[in-house]
């Protein structure tokens, strides 16, 4: 008995000592953080604090042209970082922390381009560490290594990415741009940059792990982890010679007519691909110096004119009331109304309610109803929808056009435009463009019809969305869309027809935008500007437009161009602005066959074959590997800095070159010489620039004469370099 007593005293004595060493492994764990029987430190196992995740940043998609031409892309970038708590563990005889705020921010102020003060501000804040400001955010890796050779303490870098456009404004209203958030998030916040956001965008990845306080990972603990997934590769339909053709168009015609706008695209007529688009005023996304947000292709309604004019015939002529011999009186004309509808009184008519000119005044008497179109009569087109076609059946055909509706285009922001046809003016005015508004997006659509045998096709740009990893996996493809037929194939012939003998007549108003590489077949228009608000159309203000298409015997791409300015009775004489466009679509497309290319005028003394070659990729080849590949060319290859290995060329690889073009070749961007460019051209000076990366300033058009930086002196990015051309 006495034995039994002594063994439930030894049991209960057992468990105890087991409870109390238990709850003392307890107490140790939870409160002092130490393992009883081990002695390992189990605070950083318990601390939150120390799981660490870092972030791996998936890259936003390239947008690029047809060619491969990169439009925009991400670019490492970095971000300062300044360390201001004094208790951050660092190696032995090294100091981790900002010792000293006042010399770093006076070291920093001028790389930076911050006051003192501010970074002074920054830098004695009571934090562990601080960003300098957005000038500390997406610095270029030069900067970086600027400010890392000064070794400063306590300042460090956190790589991130930035959005850039290497072409800067190029078709920038379509583009767009993409921006970060507050959170660093970046997304599209205009143009195709917004719209195929998803596309575009990655997903990031990340690393996450448990680690002690020197950041080492804690026996026993795993690291979870996902790879990041960039985002897709958009291409675009868009040429960069042709887009870029346009743009200089653009500054030509500010040049010459001081416009308050100019706007135009490009487009293949039977698939509906935008080769060109754009405005002017434009912006550089890269600096976002915008001001307006309208794009002016797409979302800015407007009087077309006289391009509008050509629905008007083809309505006459496909509903087969129109005979083109037929005379029409084409002095002023005067009208009347019964039932809102128009009808023509002579000048004394006590019926009369207005009366409807031509440009400038002008009658040629008794003409035929073709020649109304070839001179661009208003009296004739409101004669149309007076004698041979009700007003309600060219409202139908407008329709069928697709004015004043959406076109909706990939995305793209738009407008419909006002039709005002309700009264007898408003019905007569929109026979000539007046009165009523519309978009250049739904001319274009609306003119595929009229130069694709009566087939309308939608306007597209986005031609591909492709894998970012294996370009041959295509996940969209851009189709042609058929929109509607509204006028039949013999309609279609007919009014090419009209419009050929517009442009190539010697009394045709398109006459001054002949080309010698193609016969191109076009229509004129010049749009009296209406005052805002009411009050008529005595503003001073004109828009002049022309709507081309080329070849004259089988239309595969129209150019529509226009520009609002004061008016200028030879606006239409001054031609050579849109006539650049015309010219670089047709020798894009070899238009030219066995034409002569000459410029009208231009000497004959020396006769020099011409042939034509594609441009190799030379990127990343030594120079003498590129100037072998370049050797049968025949180009006048220009060499850009004191390198061994090409990282830039202009024109870019798969661009066609021909006989004595200048090739430009980048090797370093540090001993660039600045070359002779007396005689240069301005497209030879935008090469240079392109090449080199550095600004000129160009004023004039026609050859160089005159440069303010003698020939061999260095230049860098800060230098301003001028030159003057002259015809």
């Amino acid at each position: 008995m006495r034995q039994s007593n002594r063994m439930i005293l030894l049991i209960l004595a057992t468990i105890l000592l087991i409870s109390t060493l238990v709850t003392a492994n307890v107490f140790l764990v939870a409160v002092v953080k130490v393992h009883a029987r081990s002695g390992t430190d189990l605070t950083d196992y318990v601390s939150a604090s120390n799981v660490h995740r870092t972030v791996q940043q998936a890259r936003r998609g390239y947008i690029l042209d047809r060619n491969g031409t990169i439009i925009a892309q991400d670019n490492v970038t970095y971000n300062i970082i300044a360390i201001l708590d004094k208790n951050r563990q660092s190696r032995k005889g090294e100091i981790a922390y900002v010792d000293d705020p006042l010399a770093t921010a006076r070291a920093l102020a001028p790389i930076l381009g911050m006051e003192e003060s501010t970074l002074y501000g920054y830098l004695t804040k009571s934090a562990k560490q601080v960003e300098l400001g957005s000038k500390g955010r997406n610095l270029p890796r030069e900067t970086k290594e600027a400010i890392e050779a000064l070794d400063l303490n306590g300042i460090e870098f956190v790589q991130t990415t930035k959005r850039s456009y290497p072409l800067g404004t190029f078709a920038s209203y379509l583009i767009g741009f993409a921006q970060a958030d507050d959170d660093g998030e970046v997304s599209g916040r205009m143009g195709i940059e917004q719209y195929m956001n998803a596309a575009l965008s990655g997903e990031d990845g990340y690393k996450r792990y448990q680690a002690d306080k020197n950041g080492n990972i804690l026996p026993g603990m795993k690291m979870e982890e996902k790879s990041a997934v960039n985002g897709n590769d958009v291409i675009l339909t868009l040429d960069q010679g042709i887009q870029e053709a346009l743009e200089t168009a653009f500054m030509q015609t500010q040049a010459e007519f001081n416009p308050e706008k100019v706007w135009g695209s490009v487009m293949e007529v039977e698939t509906g691909k935008i080769l060109a688009w754009g405005q002017s005023p434009s912006f550089d996304p890269n600096t976002m110096n915008i001001d307006d947000y309208v794009n002016y292709v797409s979302q800015m309604p407007y009087e077309p004119g006289s391009t509008m004019k050509v629905f008007t015939y083809a309505a006459a002529i496909d509903s087969g009331a129109y005979d083109g011999s037929v005379l029409v009186d084409s002095s002023r004309f005067c009208y009347a109304a019964t039932n809102r509808k128009p009808y023509r009184v002579s000048q004394g008519d006590s019926r009369k309610i207005g009366c409807i000119g031509n440009a400038s005044g002008k009658s040629w008497g008794m003409i035929p109803y073709d020649l109304g179109l070839v001179y661009s009569s208003n009296v004739v087109t409101a004669s149309i929808i007076t004698n041979l076609i009700e007003p309600s059946v060219y409202e139908e055909y407008l329709d069928r056009f697709g004015f004043f509706k959406l076109v909706d285009t990939d995305g793209i922001a738009e407008s419909t435009g006002v039709k005002n046809f309700t009264w007898p003016a408003d019905k007569l005015a929109l026979t000539y463009g007046q009165g009523s508004t519309v978009t250049m997006l739904q001319m274009i659509q609306a003119y595929s019809a009229i130069f694709n045998d009566g087939t309308m096709v939608k306007p597209y740009v986005i031609d591909q969305v492709r894998s970012s990893y294996d370009d041959q996996n295509v996940l969209y493809q851009g189709q042609t869309q058929v929109v509607g037929n509204p006028i039949s194939v013999e309609t279609s012939r007919q009014v090419q027809q009209l419009m050929y003998d517009t442009a190539n007549r010697e009394d045709g108003t398109a006459r001054f935008y002949q080309i010698p590489e193609t016969t191109i077949i076009a229509k004129t228009g010049t749009t009296q500007l209406a005052a805002v608000g009411g009050g008529g159309y005595s503003t001073g203000k004109t828009i002049v437009s022309l709507m081309a298409a080329m070849p004259a015997e089988d239309p595969k791409v129209l150019v529509y161009y226009a520009f609002q300015a004061d008016y200028d009775k030879n606006a239409h004489v001054k031609s050579d602005a849109i006539k650049s466009v015309l010219r670089k679509v047709a020798m894009t497309y070899n238009f030219a066959g066995q034409q002569d290319v000459s410029e009208p005028g231009a000497p004959s003394a020396e006769i020099v074959p011409i042939h034509e070659s594609t441009m190799p990729s030379l990127i990343n080849h030594t120079l003498t590997y590129a100037q072998n590949k370049l050797a049968d060319s025949e180009c006048d290859v220009i060499v850009l800095g004191g390198g061994e290995e090409i990282i830039d060329q202009f024109p870019q690889a798969g661009e066609m070159v021909v006989t004595r073009q200048k090739v430009f070749l980048l090797t370093d961007t540090y001993q660039i010489t600045m070359p002779d460019m007396n005689g240069w051209t301005r497209k030879e000076v935008s090469g240079f620039w392109k090449a080199s990366g550095l600004p000129v300033k160009i004023e004039g058009y026609g050859k160089v004469i005159s440069q303010n930086i003698p020939p061999g002196t260095l230049v860098n990015k800060q230098t301003a370099i001028e030159v003057v051309l002259q015809e």
